[in-house]
């Protein structure tokens, strides 16, 4: 995921699908060899085994890893390059469970209901989604500089683009669709749920809030 990647731009009304973390450098010239995909599954198996043995993932390491799948370290960071990596592939399985349901899943999150619906729906999809895998997001999260420009974060921000344009609201378009954005952020939810004490009926009711006064038109 290299911070010279062009973010993910919508493209008229449509979506193209679930975007890769893209974890490690590729020059996209040929797919993965078969004993490569192998043993990236092999280690992240082993990487799941020991987050869900307690773990956790603020305390895993490439050591850990490495021996828990039973290979040299040097495997473990040719594959993922650094922890950091190791997070966030552990994450793309979970982050495109979301990304398929507003994609492509049921209404009103997924296509078949009308942009305003879909635009209520879709923020508190990802406060459930996130806080459901807090620890794992905030450890994966990446860089300053380069947390803005995570393909994932993208496609969101093109989601909520498209929706807000298909509102005809009259509001700048692009800063509207940031805004829903950060009021979602995952340090901030951590930040309001555990030391502020905010609820998930406050918090859906606060975006349910945002996305009127964004993406109402002006009478």
């Amino acid at each position: 995921m290299g911070a010279g990647m062009p973010p993910i731009e919508p493209t008229g009304d449509v979506l193209s699908g679930p975007v890769e973390l893209e974890v490690t450098a590729s020059d996209g010239s040929r797919r993965p060899r078969a004993d490569a995909v192998r043993n990236r599954a092999k280690l992240l198996d082993a990487a799941a085994r020991l987050m869900n043995g307690g773990c956790g993932a603020a305390n895993l390491t490439m050591d850990a890893v490495a021996a828990e799948a039973e290979v040299g370290k040097g495997t473990v960071f040719r594959r993922f390059g650094d922890r950091n990596g190791l997070l966030l592939a552990l994450l793309d399985h979970v982050e495109r469970r979301l990304q398929e349901a507003f994609l492509s899943g049921p209404p009103p999150l997924g296509p078949g209901a009308p942009a305003i619906e879909r635009l209520r729906a879709f923020g508190p999809a990802v406060m459930r989604h996130e806080l459901d895998n807090m620890e794992l997001y905030l450890a994966a999260q990446p860089p300053v500089e380069r947390r803005y420009q995570v393909p994932a974060r993208a496609l969101r921000r093109s989601h909520l683009t498209i929706l807000l344009r298909q509102t005809e609201a009259t509001t700048d378009i692009e800063l509207a669709a940031e805004t829903l954005l950060a009021s979602i952020d995952t340090t901030l939810l951590h930040h309001l749920v555990e030391q502020r004490g905010f609820g998930r009926s406050r918090l859906d009711a606060g975006w349910q809030d945002l996305v009127t006064r964004l993406a109402t038109p002006l009478a």
